[in-house]
């Protein structure tokens, strides 16, 4: 009974930072000074390189003359917004981008997902590593190298795959590299070779996260590899697949402005131009510095709809979500 009535121990309360997870600042400042000093120069780039030109943002809204400056230039609202959205290049733009994003999604996207989860169930580690090696290689090659070794491959009069296809069904040689029709699937395959391998990485370290004895109490409960790859692997890479997708959605309207620059010509110009290579033609070769601001702040702005709608649609499907 003198136990039953024994009043329980009092917990003392937790030190200041201490317990509660946190740290008050006049405390972290102090204690992690180094570390905070590392963080300085970062936060100094983003600062010059990031957010102060966005002050460039305002020529959006002007006439915008490089003599008379910003604060000299006349203020015209959203004429250049108004231009855009009712001129006669912007359906063809948006077409173009969007058919391209999704093109990107749907075989871009999944494609360092399938080659991690076939890396996983590699069971000869000399074999992994020199598969992951050789499928990086191709991120560190510049996109004027691949576009190079796209026209060696695929151009009329030398191209090595060109001339195998022309062997093998005949008829008329076929200018790959200048057809329109031809453009979008190089531009994947280029897409596919150059940052499958890079993107691995990411899941390939989601994976390794996955703790070993899960699959062996499938194993003990009966759970072939199918299972086992449905009920432990899919689960433990889906939160890494969910804030990937949310990245991606922000890019959706971000074209490869070298990538597609360098793949396009006279003849594939009808399906080549995006908004990415549109503000380099207006801005830089025309001198419509206002307008093609426009058309940038107007594929940011789309961007991080993009990026907040899709955390949100995250979140009503159960996923944890970036933010």
């Amino acid at each position: 009974m003198a136990t039953d009535l024994a009043k329980p121990p009092v917990k003392a309360a937790p030190e200041p930072g201490r317990g509660s997870g946190k740290v008050p600042l006049r405390t972290a400042l102090p204690r992690y000074r180094w570390l905070y000093l590392m963080l300085v120069p970062g936060l100094v780039y983003f600062a010059v390189f990031k957010y102060l030109p966005m002050y460039g943002l305002t020529i959006a809204f002007q006439d915008f003359v490089p003599f008379l400056g910003y604060s000299g230039s006349e203020w015209v609202g959203l004429k250049h917004f108004e231009a855009l959205f009712t001129g006669p290049d912007f359906g063809r733009l948006m077409f173009n981008t969007l058919f391209l994003a999704v093109l990107t999604v749907l075989f871009v996207f999944p494609a360092p997902i399938i080659v991690a989860l076939m890396l996983n169930e590699l069971r000869v580690n000399v074999l992994k590593r020199s598969i992951q090696s050789l499928i990086y290689i191709p991120h560190f090659l510049s996109w004027a190298i691949v576009a190079s070794l796209t026209y060696l491959l695929l151009a009329v009069d030398f191209g090595v795959i060109a001339q195998f296809v022309h062997d093998l069904v005949g008829g008329p040689r076929v200018d790959y590299v200048a057809q329109p029709d031809w453009f979008r699937p190089i531009i994947i395959a280029q897409t596919l070779w150059k940052a499958t391998g890079w993107g691995t990485i990411i899941y390939l370290a989601a994976l390794a996260g996955v703790d070993p004895n899960l699959y062996e109490a499938a194993r003990m409960d009966g759970a072939g590899r199918r299972r086992q790859f449905w009920h432990i692997t899919l689960p433990a890479i889906r939160p890494t697949i969910v804030v990937m997708a949310i990245l991606t959605s922000g890019n959706l309207l971000d074209a490869s402005f070298e990538q597609i620059w360098l793949m396009t010509n006279s003849l594939n110009r009808s399906v080549a131009d995006v908004f990415d290579t549109y503000v380099y033609y207006i801005g830089i070769t025309q001198g419509a510095f206002s307008y093609s601001t426009a058309v940038g702040l107007f594929k940011g702005v789309a961007g991080a709809v993009l990026i907040f709608g899709s955390n949100w649609l995250a979140k009503r499907l159960g996923q944890r979500g970036l933010f």
